[in-house]
């Protein structure tokens, strides 16, 4: 490139070469100069008018192979790929190898990823470094280990002090829990491959084995004892009403919590509508009010104890959500043990599929950008089996009487 802001005796101008690598910049100057008008902007070399210029643009293309070259040699030794390192690498400047390790990694992933992802998933990936901490120090008398190491070995090893070394006492990880963890690892290290710190995943042949999980929801009766009652401590009462809400809505924890005035809209039906977000995928959620969801609302809107971010529903911690609903379960008589994300369950088997709603519908409403996402929580029940085969049965005796009307006529 030509450095036209720096003009030279003779007028003249000095030429430049730019180096780009992985979206790094760097600059230096070649020590050659030359007049405007013999300078093809466009090509970024020399207009080729003599010898003389040809020749300095042979000189050119030689600059640029060698910067190549010493690119390619750092990918080679797996040094730090930057503009800065090739131009160092091409004037003779030695860099040091950076010796990238597994904390280093977690550290740096964790921290890049703070502007990405959701509290609730930096939370996940925070565990995850910490159990990498723990199982490091008994591994390694240094407390880490550097990414070329890393190996299937490390992985199953790191598998195993996961399942049998709990963080929490007496509260070991699952089967799904640990799988989990080793999923957010691969995660880390593909980032690394995909930054060239690693030339190629040394985990990618170990295979993630999530085990099917029955999620359990509430059946009518036990939704029905919920809604029926009243509780006289005010907790208990909010929680009641936010956790029947979500029965009869889909909306999750967070959704709820976030749900304001203008999320409730009335559609050309006359129904009412919750039009939102979904703040864990972005995914756009419609779902219309049925009578008993609209009722709760009405009660809050008209409360004066709307937050002054004008979210509907008074601020209960989800924490505190599940601690009142293991009372309200006991004082119900209902044996399953109820967090809020079970009325997202709820609605999705009781309240929409055992009431006849395509699983594609219910899919839409819970804000799913797949439909086998939906099949986890909207299970095809034996109940649901059995009113599907019931209906087809009917549909084959109405047939087959219709069809000996025919006959004897």
């Amino acid at each position: 490139m030509l450095r036209t802001n720096k003009p030279e005796d003779g007028g003249k101008f000095p030429v430049y070469a730019r180096i780009t690598v992985n979206k790094t910049r760097c600059e230096f100057s070649l020590k050659q100069s030359i007049h405007e008008n013999d300078w093809n902007f466009g090509k970024g070399m020399a207009k080729p008018k003599n010898a003389e210029l040809r020749e300095f643009n042979s000189y050119l293309q030689q600059i640029q192979g060698n910067l190549a070259r010493h690119y390619r040699e750092l990918q080679v030794q797996e040094l730090p790929l930057s503009a800065t390192a090739v131009k160092s690498a091409f004037v003779g400047v030695k860099e040091e190898k950076t010796i990238y390790t597994m904390l280093w990694l977690a550290n740096q992933h964790n921290t890049m990823m703070q502007q990405v992802l959701k509290g609730g998933s930096m939370k996940n990936y925070y565990t995850t470094e910490r159990y990498l901490k723990l199982f490091l120090k008994k591994r390694y008398a240094s407390g880490d280990v550097p990414l070329t190491e890393l190996n299937y070995e490390f992985i199953s090893a790191f598998d195993y002090y996961v399942r049998n070394n709990p963080i929490k006492a007496n509260d070991p990880c699952t089967n799904n829990g640990t799988m989990k963890h080793m999923e957010r690892l691969k995660k880390m290290v593909t980032w690394a491959v995909k930054n060239e710190w690693l030339s190629k995943n040394p985990l990618g042949g170990f295979q993630l084995k999530f085990r099917r999980r029955e999620v359990d929801f509430l059946d009518e009766l036990e939704l029905a004892a919920i809604e029926g009652r009243t509780f006289e401590n005010i907790m208990l009462q909010k929680v009641r009403d936010l956790f029947v809400f979500s029965c009869y809505t889909g909306l999750s924890y967070i959704d709820l919590m976030d749900l304001k005035p203008q999320d409730i809209l009335r559609g050309i039906d006359e129904v009412k509508w919750i039009r939102t977000t979904r703040a864990k995928t972005d995914v756009p959620v419609n779902v219309p009010l049925l009578k008993t969801a609209e009722e709760i609302l009405k009660k809050y809107l008209n409360s004066s104890e709307i937050r002054p971010n004008e979210a509907i529903f008074p601020y209960i911690s989800n924490q505190e959500m599940n601690r009142s609903l293991k009372n309200i379960s006991e004082i119900c008589g209902i044996q399953k043990y109820l967090t809020f994300h079970l009325a997202r369950h709820t609605f999705a088997t009781t309240v929409t599929l055992m009431n006849g709603v395509p699983i594609e519908t219910i899919s839409k409403m819970l804000g799913h950008s797949k439909l086998s996402t939906t099949m986890i929580y909207a299970r095809v029940t034996q109940t649901k089996i059995g009113m599907d085969m019931s209906l087809l049965q009917n549909k084959l005796n109405k047939n087959a009487s219709e069809s000996t009307l025919k006959a004897v006529k």
